[in-house]
């Protein structure tokens, strides 16, 4: 099985199973990480937002103009943040490692 590491906002680092074709955001909600994911995955927030370790990075498939929008969104952005929901676990991410975010804004609920 493949697994993924979540670095939470404590500096703690779990590493769990990571089922291929779940998204980031299923994953952590499975072992219960602490991601809102507000819209449940529908692309309609920015609360799964994740800071994707430099190295794993470049291995994503590049975010869609939707994932953009809602990125701007999203609280403390980095150059590697993206949406949780929007990253599909594959054989290829086998280790990923994501860091959550200092904190979550939930623009829908503005």
């Amino acid at each position: 099985m493949p697994t993924m590491n979540f670095i939470e906002r404590d500096g703690t680092v779990r590493t769990v199973e990571a089922p291929l074709g779940l998204s980031v955001l299923e994953i952590a909600h499975k072992h219960g990480i602490d991601i809102e994911g507000a819209c449940e995955g529908s692309l309609a927030c920015s609360t799964c937002h994740v800071i994707v370790d430099p190295a794993w990075f470049a291995r994503l498939a590049k975010p869609t103009e939707d994932e953009e929008d809602m990125l701007d969104l999203a609280f403390g952005l980095e150059q590697t943040s993206r949406l949780g929901c929007q990253i599909v676990m594959t054989a290829e991410l086998d280790g990923l490692s994501v860091r959550l975010p200092a904190g979550t804004r939930n623009a829908s609920a503005l």
